[in-house]
């Protein structure tokens, strides 16, 4: 048996972080230092890093709130991060370590919003097993519309006659580096009239998160007349291309504007890819489901995968003790 030791993560970590997750087999840039301490003024940081008397093993992107610790709550995704030479048993073994660890450290509650399996580099649910050993607790469950695109995917009726639409309208589809006009003109105002609420990324930090990671931010805007109507921003990792933001103007896109974009972004900018994401139409902690907005990913050819979130107690990692025969 291992005698792992963990410790908070420290500034001079930076290095040592950002190339463990360069080499894990579930991690994306979202996890890089750049990424995860551009809202640091927002969260008190509370990543862990697992340690084989010097060598990492294992790190877990995370903050703190009062006496509860959760996979960092400015992130789409977290939970234990590691390599492919690491098994199961020792992923049992180190998780004990984080949960005895937290206890030690007077932490009540931890939350988990696991990685999708799509983000895998290569199978990844060890700590999906550890979860249930010590008897975490499933608090939410978001459903994802996916497209596997190494299989054939039959676009729906309505979407081909949507798609033959915004093609004779003569809209004009761009990438571009700024996301002003997006922001300003089209998803700023769409989310407050729908929704109330702003997006998570103020138009200065997605600015800022593009020149730190220009290869992974990307934005496609649709045009009319020289004029924006709709538009999509994607965050690409290796094998996933994933929608962050979609919207567009409410007229336009009964003319297809955003039908085609869709149909564009899938068939030739990312068609190498081995998924795309088009993200949750969930509401209310993933046990409401936006209906229309489902239908309209799934007459694309997408399908369901979920991401679960659990809460587990620090206490609880004696139920490890004994699991190994």
């Amino acid at each position: 048996m291992k005698n792992y030791s963990v410790k908070r993560y420290q500034n001079n970590d930076f290095e040592n972080w950002n190339s463990f997750i360069g080499k894990a087999k579930n991690a994306t840039f979202l996890f890089h230092r750049d990424f995860m301490d551009y809202h640091s003024d927002r969260f008190e940081d509370y990543s862990l890093i697992v340690l084989d008397k010097e060598k990492w093993v294992a790190v877990l992107p995370a903050n703190v709130v009062g006496n509860q610790v959760f996979s960092h709550q400015g992130l789409t995704y977290g939970g234990l991060v590691y390599n492919e030479k690491v098994k199961l048993a020792s992923i049992i073994e180190i998780f004990k370590s984080v949960l005895f660890f937290l206890n030690d450290n007077k932490i009540e509650k931890l939350q988990l919003k696991l990685l999708p399996s799509i983000y895998h580099q290569k199978p990844a649910e060890e700590i999906n097993y550890a979860l249930f050993l010590v008897k975490a607790k499933l608090i939410r469950r978001d459903s994802l519309a996916v497209m596997d695109l190494s299989k054939e995917n039959v676009l729906s009726k309505l979407r081909k006659r949507a798609i033959q639409k915004g093609i004779s309208n003569d809209f004009v589809i761009k990438e571009v580096d700024g996301f002003e006009s997006f922001w300003n003109e089209i998803l700023i105002p769409n989310l407050a009239k729908k929704h109330q609420v702003k997006p998570v990324h103020s138009l200065d930090e997605i600015d800022k998160l593009k020149i730190l990671f220009p290869e992974n931010i990307r934005q496609f805007n649709v045009y009319k007349n020289g004029i924006i109507v709709a538009g999509a921003t994607v965050f690409e990792s290796k094998k996933v291309a994933h929608c962050q933001y979609i919207s567009g103007d409410e007229d336009k896109n009964e003319l297809g504007g955003l039908d085609l974009l869709f149909h564009h972004l899938i068939t030739e900018v990312f068609n190498k890819k081995d998924f795309f994401d088009f993200g949750i139409s969930n509401e209310n902690q993933g046990r409401k489901l936006n209906n229309g907005l489902s239908y309209w990913k799934e007459s694309f050819g997408a399908s369901t995968i979920v991401q679960d979130f659990y809460e587990v107690e620090p206490a609880n990692y004696s139920l490890l003790d004994t699991v190994l025969i």
